[in-house]
């Protein structure tokens, strides 16, 4: 798979690097045609032009160090103060520089004139070079501790370079320029030259983990310094190499301050331009601010509180504009999160109509979720005819919403007939009505569902057994034909004698007391998780383990067998002394066997039932056929699986109907 090409910052990318190297190469391609074709390099000598530049550009250097300084007290960064100091140590010795310009204050100008500038862009680059450096917290703690003692030796010595070189015969300083070419002069630009290049690597290094605007700003203004440096080492004064100096050290810092600008211009507010040059620690604690900021933010969108702009907008120093668009933005995303949680109440609504959930269960948790989008809502259910909500009667006219006061109440329909109101306070604009119809809709739908799946869910109970039931309707797809090998335990029961019972009495009287044995028989098969799968005249077929799946099958369904036929009892006992016919009723014979069978839906694609089919079944079946009256009859496999404390009588090897070998058997009287 082809690999996503790596993420280059803007100074890196192909192209720009190119143009950016180039225009950093041709000062230096200028010098070289110069210093090589001395013809080129003619002399201008203009002492007011020189005077303004360098003032011009020293008043330059004093408004950025300025507002790097005001950026480094406000964030309390040591490296935008050092690069602050670069701006100020740069500013005052141009300053110096100008004024030593002949004819301003002294006649011909003096050595200062000439050493100067180079002082002043050698001590500008240790600023530059400690201001590169990834400062640790102690590094930093101290750089700030000691920035007015730092910035009083800096300007102390400007003061002294100043008088030294301005008052005439006090210092060397003040003599006249050199008039021929120094190496000492020439060398001691070196430690500045290597100091800038160094710098400029450094913060090119930092630009590449934090791509910014105004650090590419830096570092090209550094290699401009270098370069100046390089273009003075010429030492021909009023030459065109010597004027080239001097507007490198004019683009250097004006390209800062344009980008400055640019910036300002960006963000509208000075607050944050230096910021992308401040320390990773510094860049860390604004940006844990920011954050503070937005869940303050989001936390008033979430109570529907007004965002407090003025605030923040004095925290971070924003305009008036950049104030009102916070206000409107805090508005469109109240408004958006308000929107979204009412969609989202809408779709808790529908999640929640599910098999089982009953009506009163639904509506009251509906209520809760929806009151947290749409405020103080309530619903009211018919009862007798009418419509309440508190003393509130409320009569429809189709699908139309009904106001009263500030309130909205919406009708809600089952199978198209009113069943209750929906209430909600009156919106603010269309569109609340709009999802407040819509919320309605869907209610009207979640209450139709519950009440569907009550009403079939009390119809499968009465013709199936609950988890057969409760499994079809959570999962329709369970019904398709088929089956699954499992194993299980078989319970059969029939009463014994019920073909006589039935040849003496009336079929009513046969109804009557099937109902009264499965009415007592019913509740031990399900109490005991079992699954009661037909009901044949007289006889009863249930499952343990099927389809819901048991631990202890075996012992649930021998359990419920010795509970069926004490429940039996007392129904025939009853029926003894009450029945004046002296006919006697049949009593249960009970059959189980465990074992493996096919379990499933069996029947046709028209017609079908839950059933399981197997040797196991059969085997039960045959066994409760030789049970005697009153008693359970179980098979060897069963036994196995209760274990001690089980109280059975064997009764041997015993054949069976359709089956070749023979079939051991217990009648089982007790289970610890």
């Amino acid at each position: 798979m082809p690999t996503e090409s790596p993420y280059l910052p803007p100074a890196t990318q192909p192209v720009r690097g190119v143009v950016w190297a180039i225009h950093l190469a041709l000062p230096l391609i200028g010098l070289w045609l110069l210093l090589a074709r001395p013809q080129l390099n003619i002399e201008w000598h203009h002492n007011p032009s020189h005077f303004w530049m360098i003032i011009t550009v020293a008043g330059i250097n004093v408004v950025l160090g300025t507002l790097i300084s005001e950026a480094s007290r406000r964030r309390q960064d040591a490296r935008l103060f050092l690069v602050s100091m670069v701006f100020l140590a740069s500013a005052g010795f141009f300053f110096l520089h100008g004024l030593a310009t002949p004819q301003v204050i002294l006649p011909t100008g003096s050595v200062g004139f000439d050493l100067g500038q180079q002082v002043g862009l050698t001590i500008a680059a240790g600023f530059a070079a400690a201001s590169a450096l990834s400062l640790g917290e102690r590094a930093a703690a101290a750089v700030l501790a000691y920035q007015h003692l730092i910035r009083g030796v800096l300007f102390g010595f400007m003061i002294l370079w100043g008088l030294a070189s301005l008052i005439d015969g006090l210092t060397p300083l003040s003599r006249p320029p050199l008039r021929e070419y120094s190496p000492l002069v020439a060398w001691g630009a070196l430690p500045g030259l290597g100091l800038y290049v160094v710098s400029a690597v450094m913060m090119f290094m930092l630009h590449r983990r934090r791509p910014s605007a105004m650090l590419i700003s830096l570092i090209t203004a550094y290699a401009l310094l270098a370069e100046s440096m390089v273009a003075g080492m010429s030492q021909l004064n009023w030459h065109l190499t010597w004027w080239l100096w001097h507007v490198l050290l004019t683009f250097a810092f004006v390209f800062v301050a344009y980008s400055a600008y640019i910036e300002f211009r960006r963000e509208g507010s000075s607050a944050g331009l230096f910021d992308s040059v401040a320390l990773s620690a510094t860049v860390a604690r604004i940006q844990r601010q920011y954050d503070e900021v937005l869940e303050e933010l989001v936390e008033h969108v979430r109570r529907g509180e007004p965002l407090a702009a003025t605030r923040l907008s004095g925290k971070f120093r924003l305009n008036e504009g950049q104030a009102a668009v916070l206000d409107r933005a805090g508005a469109a995303l109240a408004s958006e999160r308000e929107l979204s949680e009412r969609l989202a109440a809408m779709v808790y609504v529908s999640a929640q109509t599910r098999v089982g959930l009953p009506e009163t269960e639904l509506l009251a948790g509906a209520l809760e979720r929806v009151r947290q989008a749409f405020g103080d809502v309530r619903i009211g259910l018919v009862s007798g005819g009418r419509t309440h909500i508190g003393s509130r009667e409320y009569a429809f006219d189709g699908d139309a919403p009904v106001r009263h006061g500030e309130l909205l109440a919406f009708p809600l329909t089952v199978k198209g007939r009113l069943a209750g109101a929906l209430e909600v306070p009156v919106g603010r604009t269309a569109q609340d009505e709009a999802l407040a119809a819509t919320l309605a809709g869907q209610l009207s739908i979640s209450l139709e569902n519950a009440r569907l799946y009550q009403e079939l869910d009390t119809l499968f109970r009465q013709y199936m057994s609950p988890d057969v039931a409760q499994a079809l309707l959570a999962d329709p797809t369970q019904a398709a034909l088929g089956g699954q090998l499992k194993e299980l335990t078989a319970l059969f029961a029939d009463l014994k004698g019920f073909t006589t019972f039935s040849e003496r009495v009336t079929p009513g009287e046969i109804v009557e007391m099937l109902n009264r044995y499965h009415t007592a028989a019913v509740p031990c098969i399900l109490d005991n998780g079992g699954t009661i799968v037909q009901f044949v005249g007289d006889a009863m077929l249930a499952l343990f383990n099927a389809p819901a799946s048991q631990q202890d099958h075996a012992r649930a369904a021998c359990r419920a067998a010795l509970a069926m036929q004490r429940a039996a009892a007392e129904v025939a006992e009853e029926a003894a002394r009450n029945r004046v016919d002296k006919v006697e009723w049949p009593m249960f014979r009970v059959g189980v066997n465990t074992g493996p069978a096919l379990v499933g839906n069996i029947g046709s694609p028209r017609l079908r039932g839950f059933n399981a089919m197997g040797d196991c079944v059969n085997v039960a079946a045959r066994l409760q056929s030789l049970a005697e009256p009153g008693t359970v009859v179980i098979g060897e496999t069963t036994l196995r699986q209760l274990g001690r404390g089980t109280k059975a009588t064997p009764l041997g090897k015993l054949s069976l109907k359709g089956k070749e070998e023979r079939v051991a058997a217990y009648v089982l009287a007790a289970l610890e």
